[in-house]
């Protein structure tokens, strides 16, 4: 039962009832009404504002995992950047500076691509778009540094090949250096008497001693003669070398016979035009004859292979 409210007029002393028309019940629903959806709103409003929604809550989760994700991946792409660049840095100045190869153009190392748009169909995210491309550039990148090594891995084979097939030893066993009797250049020849151009080395040693190869090759030539060089060997290494062995007492190779530096070819003599035992050596690169005891630094010392030269500069009279 509704209670009933008085008030005092004081016009009349009296207490009188309070009417509540319809539209007094009206207008308090109203203010109530409003008040209630304006608390309501505030709080909803405050709550969106300072709370998150169970699915909002769980995007802004996965936004945050998504986002340490793509920092390592960033790092991890930094990390290959550096690598890459290390190693095309030894590439240029190291490895090809040896193999005495050119380091390859900056444009072509960028690997970079033209014509069509090849990301045009990436999602517009710019954090996605970036890391394809960097992902994608890293990896021609990587494609050319692979060919790199590639193309540095036969040079290095064919530098083997061509290290070994130097004539780099001296041709007989000549450890105290006693044995080299004549060196290249003019000389008094010993025979015809005048001065002549000496074109090889000679080594002055009894009959029988050991010929060896002075670098890996193929046997050219095997001579017999009563004149000029004698008994001869030729040897070519390739790489433009090719060695001359002369008035040979023996041989102990063939025409067409694989040798090895240190192989021994045959041994010492005195056929041809000689007047003593001993060994005339020559080196000819790229069809011109060259001082051999230029390339004899494969078992000598410094000292010694300045020794040697000294040696082989002197002007005494050969023995062909």
């Amino acid at each position: 039962m509704a209670r009933i409210k008085y008030y005092y007029n004081p016009k009349t002393c009296n207490y009188e009832r309070v009417k509540i028309s319809k539209w007094d019940v009206l207008f308090s629903l109203l203010g109530y009404f409003t008040i209630s959806f304006a608390l309501a709103t505030i709080i909803t409003l405050t709550h969106q504002t300072y709370f998150d929604s169970p699915k909002e809550a769980k995007l802004k989760q996965e936004n945050e995992t998504l986002r340490v994700y793509y920092e390592l991946i960033q790092q991890e792409i930094n990390q290959g950047n550096k690598v890459l660049a290390y190693l095309q840095d030894r590439d240029d100045n190291l490895y090809r500076t040896i193999l005495e190869a050119d380091p390859i153009p900056h444009t072509v190392r960028k690997a970079g691509v033209g014509g069509i748009d090849r990301y045009r169909n990436l999602p517009k995210d710019a954090l996605i778009a970036n890391t394809v491309k960097k992902i994608d550039q890293l990896k021609r990148q990587l494609y050319i540094q692979s060919k790199s090594h590639d193309e540095l891995k036969s040079l290095a084979e064919n530098q083997k090949k061509r290290l070994a097939a130097i004539p780099a030893i001296q041709p007989i066993a000549n450890r105290n250096l006693k044995r080299l009797s004549a060196g290249f250049g003019m000389r008094r020849h010993p025979i015809k008497q005048i001065i002549s151009m000496h074109y090889g080395v000679d080594y002055a040693a009894k009959e029988g001693t050991p010929i060896y190869a002075t670098g890996d090759g193929v046997v050219k030539a095997v001579l017999k003669s009563r004149t000029g060089y004698g008994n001869r060997v030729e040897i070519n290494h390739g790489f433009g070398f090719v060695t001359r062995y002369a008035h040979m007492q023996a041989f102990n190779v063939t025409i067409g016979q694989q040798v090895k530096r240190g192989q021994c070819i045959g041994y010492v003599g005195t056929t041809g035009l000689s007047t003593a035992p001993h060994l005339h050596y020559e080196v000819i690169k790229n069809g011109k004859r060259v001082n051999p005891a230029y390339y004899f630094f494969e078992e000598l010392s410094a000292a010694e292979y300045e020794k040697l030269i000294q040696l082989a500069s002197m002007q005494n009279q050969s023995l062909d």
